[in-house]
């Protein structure tokens, strides 16, 4: 009984009090009128009356949705942080009279995205306008659809119509060049004993096939098409190159901080700039990392297999419940002599060196970002964790917050004064 007399109050006297208000002075003006006879309550009466269908009438006829024309115009669905995204909304009325106090508004829980405007059009009038927005943050948003509402001048009844579908904007991280950025070489086989096929065109040529649909004609073999008489194209083979495997952490434990001023997002952006550094390198470069799921990029190369790697950093959250340490003892499989593994993680646990350094004895070469997670309002350090990857000779960056990522990530642990200089760098 009491939920309903709440839901009663609620609509009539906070969504629809001006209504309300008019109902209860009809009521008042009728009543006095049947009892007293005199005419100007009377009068008062049909005024409200009429002036309350009136405002039915006019709020239903400015609100069809069938006399306006509503068209969004979004060119990309997919950017990167600092980037804008635009969009182009035209509203035309179609009717021969005038559409008053027409209130648009595209939602969206895009950061900083705003898009309402109040517009009157005339009869057969159109209007267009640009909004605006600049990505402030990594994520899948949604934008969408455009929502018209209006109704009549005194506030009385008020309605909304929806036009278009909604649709998905995808935010990547961004990734900064790293210009000094190095780590151990991996141990590579010898020339030619460790080669994989591959669709680029490289300098090593391997064999010859038939001509398929789509095929380069820049890859036809001419001199083999000429001595069989069909058209055959060229096979190649990648050089022989260590793989990168960037191992990122999202632990849910062991992130601090919230948005911007989080290790998770410093985390991110590191992975992305590592991942940005190796591919424009022409090098293969594999991804893992477990939040709500476990989620394994094998390693490639070209623009298409980084613009999937910026997908999954778009949506990585530390949700996880899976140490570092058991991620690469799981993943340990994928990593041979020919391989570099970058770990990059705010961990301060030094259980996860252990495996690190099995790894190593294995002949893959390591390398780890720890993000210091005392400068972002954590208790704990990683000190004891950093002077284990330095026991261990893991070549190690430290990170903190507020970091230029050029420096931070340009000279590793020969930048830290803690530590003696190695020979010959």
């Amino acid at each position: 009984m009491l939920e309903l007399i709440r839901e009663g109050w609620d609509h009539f006297f906070r969504r629809h009090l001006s209504l309300t208000v008019i109902g209860i002075i009809f009521a008042i003006c009728l009543l006095s009128a049947l009892s007293t006879g005199f005419w100007l309550p009377a009068r008062l009466a049909y005024v409200a009356f009429f002036g309350v269908a009136i405002a039915y009438f006019w709020g239903k006829a400015n609100a069809n949705p069938n006399k306006l024309e509503v068209t969004t115009e979004r060119l990309v669905d997919r950017l990167q942080e600092g980037q804008e995204f635009q969009e182009r909304i035209t509203v035309k009325n179609l009717s021969w009279f005038t559409k008053l106090w027409l209130e648009v508004n595209d939602p969206s829980d895009l950061p900083g995205h705003i898009s309402k405007r109040i517009i009157t059009l005339g009869p057969r009038q159109s209007q267009s306008w640009r909004a605006t927005t600049v990505c402030q943050r990594r994520g899948l948003y949604s934008i969408g659809p455009l929502q018209i509402a209006t109704g009549d001048p005194f506030g009385f009844f008020r309605y909304t119509n929806t036009f278009g579908r909604p649709q998905n904007i995808l935010v990547y991280p961004r990734a900064t060049e790293l210009p000094n950025f190095y780590v151990p070489p991996a141990n590579l086989p010898g020339e030619g004993r460790f080669r994989k096929r591959t669709h680029y065109v490289t300098p090593n040529a391997s064999g010859v096939r038939n001509y398929e649909s789509g095929d380069s004609f820049n890859r036809i073999h001419w001199p083999t098409t000429a001595r069989t008489n069909q058209l055959m194209v060229k096979l190649f083979e990648l050089d022989p190159a260590s793989d990168i495997w960037i191992i990122l952490d999202l632990e849910k434990q062991v992130h601090v901080g919230q948005g911007d001023d989080g290790t998770e997002e410093y985390a991110v952006k590191i992975a992305a700039s590592i991942a940005r550094f190796f591919l424009v390198a022409n090098r293969s470069v594999g991804f893992i990392s477990y939040g709500n799921k476990l989620f394994i990029e094998e390693a490639e190369r070209g623009a298409q297999h980084y613009t999937r790697i910026l997908e999954a950093l778009a949506l990585s959250h530390a949700g996880g419940d899976v140490p570092i340490g058991t991620l690469i003892s799981e993943e340990a499989k994928r990593f041979g002599r020919h391989t570099t593994v970058v770990v990059v993680t705010p961990s301060t646990s030094e259980e996860w060196v252990g495996p690190l350094q099995f790894v190593a004895e294995r002949g893959v070469k390591v390398a780890a970002v720890l993000i210091e997670p005392s400068t972002f309002g954590s208790a704990e350090n990683s000190l004891l964790v950093f002077g284990a990857l330095a026991a261990g000779d893991v070549y190690t960056y430290l990170v903190k917050r507020s970091d230029d990522l050029i420096s931070a990530l340009a000279f590793g642990m020969e930048s830290t004064e803690a530590l003696p200089k190695r020979p010959g760098t």
